[in-house]
């Protein structure tokens, strides 16, 4: 009977009609400390320690911390020393700050190596939906599902319903990942993938790099999904083989997961590419999206007047007409070393615009480390901008918080009111796209010259023997 990439994984896991097993359970130090202290209480442990990763990301600064004591922020400082004694008490791998691979919990995954086809991954973050562009089943969960996950390695759950979308069509010059979700997120609404399990597929994903793919399951979350993933193909294959080592057997099973030719789902929609250009959101969802030609349209709801108000705008103002206070390059949307290859292209011999203040964040220590051995990290600087340590930083102003009433070009996911800080107005974009509005303080219609398009990167070596070896059923 044909199946869907969906219906195979949760096939492979269900242990009841609402039980499932979990391959891999990340952890980061804001939404894990309950959890832990729920166990304790409990006199309970968990079941499966090396089935978990933990990392710090939300709320570490980027200032290049070395150690704990570089912290200055005591709330920060708490909740990274809270992590630290849970993984050492429990047992649980830690990436901590002096570790070379931490970064985004959504980065590590992937360019470790221990995010694969097939797996079911959970994390107490709503972005975990990044996971499914290497087609696994991976989606966020609470603070108790966290405790629940940590004590069984299961998690209670029950199947989702399904959604395609076919990506038809070719992408012009200049139309990144973060355009083509940003287009689909406008078009279907903050609840357009409500719950469901959607897949993205067609041509132009085919085409597409795990880099972007990722780009495009991270925001799946934003139009309501449950989870987004792509099929496993030969360029997940090939991604994954860069860092851990891939047998043929099991790049056959891998290949076998995608979703049979003729099978069904709750619902299919089309998305034509060919007239998508640079998108920017003007609101306070991702949802409320235009070209970056566009011009803010008039409210036809309560939350689209809120949302002007709250952004400083007014009707039939054009964006191109809006300068920039803030650019924050960087999160687990857009802080892979793709992305940051993308901006370098744009910013290089140019200066960012006075009345600008510009951060690149990379998502990972390793790519931090890449980025500064291409030199990226000259080019930003020499042009104007803060080069940063890794985190989650403006993406949600914990640790970098943007000032209210300032307004931001960000990669991030997010456009919400206080997101990015208090008062902050945040406008959604690709990289190309936010590096341009730093050197012109404003955001700018990107000419010929701006492609978005970056070569693959070469092959690197990102193999963590101790974690990925254990990985699996």
């Amino acid at each position: 009977m044909a199946a869907t990439l969906f219906e195979k994984i949760w096939a492979n896991h269900e242990i009841n009609p609402e039980l499932i097993y979990i391959d891999l359970h990340l952890l980061h130090e804001v939404t894990s400390a309950q959890a832990f202290e729920g166990l304790r209480l409990a006199g309970r442990r968990p079941r499966r320690p090396e089935k978990s990763l933990a990392t710090v990301d939300h709320n570490l600064p980027t200032n290049h911390p070395r150690s704990i004591a570089d912290i200055l922020d005591p709330l920060s400082r708490k909740q990274v020393e809270t992590l630290e004694a849970n993984c050492r008490e429990y047992g649980i791998p830690l990436l901590s700050i002096d570790s070379g691979q931490r970064g985004i919990v959504h980065m590590i995954g992937p360019e470790l190596g221990l995010t694969q086809p097939g797996m079911t991954i959970v994390c107490g973050d709503s972005h975990t939906s990044s996971h499914g562009a290497l087609g696994a089943l991976a989606y966020g969960i609470g603070t108790s599902e966290v405790e629940h996950v940590l004590a069984t390695q299961t998690l209670v759950a029950r199947k989702m319903p399904t959604m395609r979308i076919n990506y038809l069509g070719r992408r012009r010059q200049g139309t990144t990942a973060k355009d083509c979700i940003l287009y689909t997120i406008g078009e279907l609404g903050s609840d357009g993938m409500s719950g469901h399990f959607v897949e993205y597929a067609g041509p132009v994903i085919a085409q597409m790099s795990i880099e972007e793919r990722l780009t495009i399951c991270n925001m799946s979350i934003e139009a309501g999904a449950r989870a987004g993933a792509v099929s496993p193909d030969q360029t997940t294959v090939d991604y994954l083989r860069e860092r851990i080592p891939v047998d043929e057997e099991t790049a056959a099973r891998w290949i076998a997961l995608a979703s049979d030719p003729d099978a069904e789902f709750a619902s299919e929609l089309t998305i034509e590419v060919d007239e998508i250009t640079p998108m920017v959101t003007w609101g306070t969802t991702p949802s409320q999206v235009l070209p970056v030609s566009g011009i803010i349209p008039e409210p036809s709801n309560e939350s689209e007047q809120r949302a002007i108000e709250y952004m400083g705008l007014e009707p039939g103002q054009a964006l191109t007409s809006l300068k920039i206070d803030e650019v924050f390059i960087g999160s687990c949307t857009n802080g892979r070393l793709s992305d940051l290859r993308e901006a370098a292209a744009i910013v290089r011999g140019e200066q960012v615009a006075k009345s600008v203040r510009a951060r690149v964040v990379p998502g990972s220590e390793t790519v931090r480390r890449h980025a500064e051995a291409e030199g990226l990290d000259q080019v930003f600087i020499a042009a104007g901008f803060e080069w940063r340590s890794a985190g989650c930083s403006s993406c949600l102003g914990m640790a970098d918080p943007i000032a209210a009433g300032r307004r931001v070009a960000s990669t991030s996911n997010r456009n919400f009111e206080g997101r990015q800080g208090r008062g902050a107005r945040s406008h959604l974009m690709s990289p190309a796209m936010a590096a341009l509005a730093a050197i012109r303080g404003r955001l700018a219609i990107p000419d010929a010259s701006v492609s978005g398009v970056e070569p693959k990167p070469k092959p690197k070596r990102y193999y963590l023997p101790m974690l990925s070896a254990k990985i699996g059923r």
